[in-house]
């Protein structure tokens, strides 16, 4: 899906060479894209995965939608949906962590009644769920179901992705956020990240400016007050991503994006 695991492994192989960094010492993870979806796919699009990676194992591997598409398709055209089959390929997923090559499987982009559905049939459940998750999209009901069924809850989008073209986010232009980070002295990328930190799950920021990641790593030795906390509860909550590439009327699973997201928009 995002065409970088050659250049990725490229780097990890010199790091490790230089002993910059040990393979122990870094978390990787990557994703089952819509495609690969069927039993006998599963394991051929985790060992391309390890071999663009130069890796051995990844620390965990998910599902990246609840969403089939056409084996060798392209791009999210709706004529490319298929039925999805969720219980074949999560079985052909724990077989992967059985082997070794996937230290923990999870989900990306369930939601509660599909998460629900798949802890009660599966041998080995859900390490993690990662979905978009940052102040303007709190998650509430996901995320109490999560932490009752011990899965880990990682946000995407927790800055609301202010450099994408998909869509247009006024995340960090909150202004109760804004309030809290002058209050603070830091800056509202900071708060927001903070703010998943304190919430109880684990942030996925990107950036390709050095010194927005290092502000982005400084959010450990602080933490928001519980009075400024409070005042998180009164953002309005709208969900950035927009999924209509995956609703047809008669392709694929999913009628309407209410059915996708059952309910939780």
């Amino acid at each position: 899906m995002y065409d970088n695991e050659k250049e990725i492994g490229a780097a990890l192989k010199k790091l490790f060479e230089d002993n910059v960094v040990n393979r122990e010492e870094l978390f990787i993870t990557s994703k089952l894209w819509c495609t690969d979806h069927d039993p006998h796919d599963v394991p051929e699009a985790l060992n391309r995965t390890l071999q663009h990676l130069q890796l051995d194992y990844v620390d965990l591997y998910l599902m990246h939608w609840p969403v089939r598409m056409k084996k060798g398709s392209v791009g999210l055209n709706p004529e490319n949906l298929l039925p999805v089959d969720i219980p074949s390929t999560w079985k052909a997923m724990e077989a992967l962590y059985d082997s070794g090559k996937a230290r923990a499987i999870g989900v990306s982009n369930f939601s509660t009644k599909k998460l629900a559905t798949l802890l009660e049939l599966s041998r080995i459940p859900p390490a993690v769920n990662q979905v978009e998750c940052h102040p303007s999209w709190r998650q509430a009901k996901l995320r109490e179901f999560c932490k009752s069924k011990g899965v880990h809850l990682s946000g995407y989008f927790p800055l609301g992705s202010p450099g994408t073209t998909w869509f247009k986010s006024d995340v960090l232009k909150n202004p109760i956020l804004n309030t809290v980070a002058e209050k603070l002295g830091k800056s509202p990328a900071q708060v927001a990240l903070r703010w998943g930190l304190q919430m109880g799950n684990s942030v996925l920021p990107k950036s390709t400016n050095e010194g927005r990641i290092r502000e982005n790593l400084d959010v450990f030795d602080w933490s928001i007050p519980e009075d400024l906390f409070a005042k998180f509860s009164d953002i309005e909550q709208a969900r950035l991503l927009d999924v209509s590439f995956f609703v047809h009327e008669t392709l694929g699973s999913y009628r309407s994006l209410e059915e996708f997201w059952d309910g939780e928009m």
